[in-house]
């Protein structure tokens, strides 16, 4: 009788065992699908906030209740290649006119100053009327970046952004803004 037993609490302590992996795993998997994103920078467009072959996290649920806003930085499928996966600051909101006057930004005819962008841009784009639900977006180092003013399909819809960047863990770790 005491054999069977010792058996019977071996069984249930691995059973146990199972369990717990087998949340752990779900658990994990529920927040890599759901709640975050991670992705590796590939170009320098978005410098001298994000470097190149940073790490970085975004938070899928960001928009859950509120809407993206100018100057959040997000992440997205490249809307001219969505198997591209891209980083890009939001510039225009819906509804805006973006234009670009001898390398100075207008957001509805006012002019719009930057402090994070590394260095001043040339040239001029636009206008650009920003559709409902959709956002105009560029990268940082604005002479080195691709983004809505040269691709084919200008805009961001509000449907595709993936995430919004937050963390960047690698190679070192530190809040994205």
């Amino acid at each position: 009788m005491e054999q069977n037993e010792k058996i019977k609490n071996i069984k249930k302590e691995i059973l146990s065992y199972i369990i717990i992996l087998v949340v752990a795993l779900a658990a994990s998997l529920f927040v890599a699908r759901c709640v975050i994103i991670k992705v590796k920078v590939p170009t320098g467009s978005m410098l001298e906030t994000i470097q190149r072959e940073d790490q970085l996290i975004g938070l899928r649920l960001a928009y859950l209740f509120s809407e993206p806003e100018r100057g959040d930085i997000i992440i997205f499928p490249w809307p001219d290649n969505e198997e591209e996966i891209y980083i890009k600051r939001v510039i225009g909101l819906p509804g805006e006119t973006i234009e670009i006057v001898d390398g100075q930004l207008y957001i509805d005819d006012v002019l719009y100053e930057e402090d994070y962008i590394r260095e001043p841009m040339r040239g001029s784009f636009g206008p650009y009327e920003v559709p409902e639900d959709s956002y105009f977006v560029m990268g940082d180092n604005r002479n080195g970046s691709e983004d809505s003013r040269a691709w084919k399909n200008t805009f961001v819809s509000e449907e595709k952004i993936l995430a919004k960047a937050w963390l960047r863990y690698k190679p070192t770790i530190g809040f994205v803004k």
